[in-house]
C-alpha cells in the first residue's frame, strides 16, 4: 500500500499493516527489525539496538535528549493471525497489542517533529507476553534519560489511563496421596479429590475490591493429577495466578483453607502498582499487566502512563482488532500527553 505523508490515515493503516504482516510472537521478536528499523529511520531517528537474547533484541530511537519516552512491547502471543483490512478496521495479530501501539506512539512523534519540537524517545521491548525479559535489560539504558520526565507505556486501554495495575501471584497448591490399583481404591488415597475441595474453598472466599484498582480475582490455569487411568493419584496440583490488590490476603488464605495433604508453593509474587492522574485526562481500572512497573524505572521521579488505543477485551483473541478511527484517536492522545509532559 502506497502512502503519502499527508494522506495521515493512509499512513498510519500503511505502517500498522506492514508491522502486522510479520510473525513476532514472544521469542522471535527480531523477525520484525528490518520493517521497524525502517520505519524509524524514517522518521530520522537516532537507532540504539540492545541484544537481551538471540533472536530478541530491545529497540530505542532518540530525537534529542529525551524529556517523554514512549514505550510498548514488540512480542505478540501465538498464534500469529495475519492482518487483513475490512471497513476501516485492521484484524489480525498485535493489531492492538501491541502493534497498533507503535503505530499510534510513532505516528505522535512524527507529528511533534513536524512541528519542529524534539526531546522525544521511543523505546520497543521484547517477552512482554512471557518474561518480560526486555523490560528487565532496558534498566540498561538509563543513563540515556537523565532528564526524562515521563514514560507513556502503550497498550490497550480505549484511550483511558490506568489507575494502576493489581499485583501477580502464581501459587502452585499441591496435594499428595497414596496409589493403588484402580480396582481396590480403598488401598490407596486419591490426592485429588483434598485437592478439588481445597479450591472449592478458595472459590467460596470473597475477595477485596481496591476503589482504584478493581476487584481481586484469580484463575484456574492448570490441573493435574494421576499418571494413569486405572491407577489412583498419588499426587495433584493445581496452578492459580491471581490478580491481587493491596493488602491482599490470597496467599494467607490459600494456606488457610488447606487440607491436611496440602501445601503451597508461591512461584511469583509482583506487587500492584498505581499510577498518577494527569490533569485533563480520564482515568480507569485495568485487568491486565504490563512491563509499566519495571519500565518506569528509567524516569527519575518515576512518573508514568499506561495508555493507548485499542480494548484488552479482543487483545489475544483470533479477532484482535483496532478501528483505524481508534487508531487516530491513539495518536492524538498520545501527541496531548506528551506535550503535557513537555510542558506545551
Amino acid at each position: 500500500m502506497n502512502a503519502s505523508p499527508a494522506d495521515p490515515r493512509r499512513w498510519l493503516t500503511a505502517r500498522l499493516m506492514a508491522l502486522c504482516a510479520t510473525e513476532t510472537t514472544s521469542g522471535r521478536e527480531d523477525a520484525g527489525l528490518p520493517e521497524l528499523r525502517a520505519l524509524l529511520q524514517g522518521l530520522g531517528a537516532t537507532v540504539v539496538e540492545q541484544p537481551v537474547a538471540p533472536g530478541r533484541t530491545n529497540v530505542l530511537a532518540l530525537w534529542g535528549r529525551p524529556r517523554v519516552l514512549f514505550s510498548t512491547h514488540l512480542d505478540t502471543v501465538p498464534p500469529f493471525v495475519p492482518p487483513r483490512l475490512e471497513r476501516e478496521v485492521v484484524w489480525g495479530r498485535g493489531a492492538c497489542d501491541a502493534k497498533g501501539q507503535i503505530v499510534a506512539q510513532l505516528a505522535a512523534v512524527k507529528s511533534l517533529l513536524d512541528e519542529g519540537r524534539e526531546g522525544l524517545a521511543w523505546l520497543g521491548v521484547v517477552g512482554e507476553e512471557t518474561d518480560s525479559a526486555g523490560a528487565a535489560a532496558a534498566s540498561a539504558l538509563a543513563n540515556h534519560f537523565l532528564g526524562l520526565k515521563a514514560l507513556i507505556n502503550g497498550e490497550p486501554t480505549e484511550l483511558k489511563l490506568a489507575t494502576g495495575q493489581r499485583g501477580v501471584q502464581h501459587l502452585c497448591l499441591h496435594c499428595s496421596g497414596r496409589a493403588a490399583h484402580s480396582g481396590s481404591p480403598e488401598l490407596g488415597h486419591n490426592a485429588t479429590w483434598p485437592l478439588l475441595g481445597w479450591l472449592q474453598r478458595l472459590r467460596e472466599r470473597p475477595r477485596p475490591v481496591d476503589a482504584q484498582l478493581g476487584p481481586e480475582v484469580w484463575n484456574l490455569g492448570l490441573l493435574q493429577a494421576g499418571e494413569a487411568l486405572n491407577s489412583v493419584p498419588a499426587k495433584a496440583e493445581a496452578h492459580l495466578l491471581a490478580r491481587v490488590v493491596p493488602g491482599s490476603t490470597f496467599l494467607e488464605d490459600a494456606r488457610q483453607l488447606a487440607p491436611a495433604e496440602g501445601t503451597v508453593d508461591l512461584r511469583l509474587d509482583e506487587p500492584a502498582d498505581r499510577y498518577p492522574a494527569v490533569p485533563g485526562f480520564e482515568q480507569a481500572a485495568m485487568p491486565f499487566g504490563s512491563d509499566a512497573p519495571a519500565l518506569r524505572s528509567l524516569v527519575p521521579d518515576r512518573t508514568v502512563v499506561l495508555a493507548g488505543p485499542g480494548s484488552i477485551s479482543v487483545a489475544h483473541t483470533l479477532d484482535e482488532h483496532l478501528a483505524l478511527a481508534d487508531l487516530e484517536a491513539g495518536v492524538a492522545l498520545n501527541r496531548r500527553l506528551a506535550l503535557h509532559f513537555l510542558g506545551d
